[in-house]
């Protein structure tokens, strides 16, 4: 009985720690996406205002 419970212990353990580390990459894609996002935003605006300053 008690190797039953220690059992599910680390079963439950090892599932937060996996979770863990999975939310943990997951914001720093999501940091690195935002961004990027922001970036290519940005350069497509100032691609796109010096190509109206230009004339086309």
């Amino acid at each position: 009985m008690v190797l039953k419970v220690l059992g599910g212990v680390l079963l439950v353990w090892l599932a937060f720690t996996v979770l863990g580390a999975l939310f943990q990459f997951l914001t720093w894609a999501l940091v690195i996406g935002a961004v990027a996002f922001v970036g290519a935003a940005a350069y497509t605006a100032v691609k796109r205002r010096n190509r109206r300053a230009l004339g086309r």
